[in-house]
């Protein structure tokens, strides 16, 4: 019985040193959290060191604080110090997953600790790469910083160039690179098209879709100059020059893997390196192997290339409705249409520009194509001089599209609408026919609308 009574008398001491450890922890945490907010960062930092030491699960709080402190001190630090607090940083990372496994993303931790060691020189190369790689194939969804995309790829190329990696593993980080930054212009793409629809057609956008249309602005502009980035690192590899004796070294070896096959048609194509042999016998090879979107794409580049359009035609139709990548669906819609345009067709041509920015709304180029069919058919498309010359104020307002989903773009779209409304109906036009405001009917086969702006 004795027994019994110390038993509970102990338990009771430990519960009630437990709670006053947890009002000891919440007294502190408030104090610290008032100091972090404020960023006075050298006075909350020992506090909030001691609740995540004393109460780690007290609030997840402690450790987003404690990231601003630690960042804060490391804008100062140099050599061992700051080697110390980058340690530290990724211990604090660490923890956090620990102590709030449901509160945080493994797969961001990791990659937020392969920039650390990135950005400071910790570790090999090989660590580096390593680092970001399993963070990459941990959560593809969640790698989305354009810095970190091209430090991923940029350590694999330079291990390549040390021998420690294969040119072929190169093009194939290189191509889930380039459809990620894709996937991600396209839902930026997606969601700025009806706001810029919105806004195109006078209506004010409220403070929020203001500042979702400049963010997506923002990002689209770091994805595009990634990508320029990522091509130029990838440089001459990929040229005709080294592909072609590449494929044509490796092809009796792996002509019945489809995988390899892919890979060494796609490259081919994408640089257009399609007037060699090699790439007739890897298209023939893929499409005995396995008839799919890509080869017929590539059957239908050879017909093109030896000048039988109707049979390119045919292939890439074939293509286009058996792709299911949104990015590659729309490059094969692109072909069409430009097929089309050459034709003189620009109805059927637009049809398939328009299909190719449904399957890829950041596909800037598709929106120049029209514009500028637009514009070659101005003086088609109306009653009076007027009307006809209004035709170049819906061709500026493609163009402008086109920099806006597409920044890398940004150049030539903005010469082309200064162009176009170069042509266009200028203020004393305007006052001439008393139609400032008014809307306009193209006829012809453009059968769009354009107001008539206020200049």
């Amino acid at each position: 019985m004795k027994t019994k009574i110390i038993i509970a008398f102990s338990g009771l001491l430990f519960a009630t040193g437990a709670l006053h450890a947890q009002a000891d922890c919440a007294t502190k945490a408030a104090l610290a959290y008032d100091d972090a907010k404020a960023q006075r960062y050298e006075q909350a930092y020992p506090a909030l060191m001691e609740v995540k030491e004393q109460c780690p699960t007290y609030s997840l709080a402690t450790f987003q604080y404690l990231e601003r402190a630690v960042n804060h001190k490391m804008a100062t630090a140099q050599g061992a110090q700051k080697n110390a607090l980058i340690e530290e940083m990724i211990q604090l990372m660490n923890d956090r997953l620990k102590h709030f496994p449901n509160k945080t993303n493994p797969a961001e931790i990791k990659g937020d600790v392969a920039w650390l060691k990135y950005e400071n020189g910790i570790g090999t190369k090989e660590t580096q790469f390593n680092a970001f790689d399993e963070a990459f194939k941990e959560s593809p969804e969640s790698f989305t910083s354009p810095k970190r995309i091209y430090a991923y790829f940029s350590l694999l190329v330079d291990l390549q160039d040390e021998g420690k990696r294969s040119l072929q593993d190169v093009f194939e980080l290189y191509e889930e690179i380039i459809d990620k930054i894709g996937a991600e212009e396209n839902r930026l793409a997606e969601m700025l098209a009806p706001l810029l629809e919105k806004q195109e057609a006078g209506t004010d956008l409220t403070t929020k879709e203001k500042q979702l249309v400049d963010n997506a602005e923002i990002n689209l502009s770091a994805y595009s100059t990634v990508k320029g980035s990522v091509n130029g690192k990838l440089g001459q590899r990929a040229d005709c020059d080294n592909l072609i004796p590449l494929y044509n070294n490796d092809f009796e070896e792996k002509k019945t893997d489809v995988k390899w096959l892919k890979i060494a048609s796609e490259r081919l194509s994408q640089k257009d390196c399609t007037e060699d042999p090699i790439f007739f016998k890897l298209s023939e090879a893929l499409h005995r192997a396995e008839p799919s979107a890509k080869s017929a794409l590539y059957l239908g580049q050879l017909a093109e290339a030896e000048g039988k359009s109707s049979q390119a035609m045919k292939y890439y139709n074939e293509s286009a409705s058996l792709e299911t990548n949104a990015s590659d669906k729309s490059r094969v819609y692109m072909k069409i249409a430009e097929n089309y345009k050459k034709q003189g067709n620009f109805s059927q041509a637009r049809t398939y520009y328009r299909n190719a920015l449904a399957a890829q709304p950041s596909a800037g180029r598709a929106y120049l194509q029209i514009a500028s069919m637009y514009a070659q058919s101005a003086n088609n498309c109306g009653e009076t001089t007027f009307d006809k010359r209004a035709v170049y104020w819906l061709a500026a307002d493609y163009a402008a599209r086109a920099g806006r989903v597409d920044p890398s773009l940004s150049r030539i779209a903005n010469e082309s609408v200064a162009a176009y409304k170069g042509r266009a109906p200028q203020k004393a036009d305007v006052f001439q026919e008393g139609k400032q405001g008014q809307t306009i009917r193209i006829a012809c086969w453009i059968g769009e609308s354009v107001k008539v702006p206020a200049l």
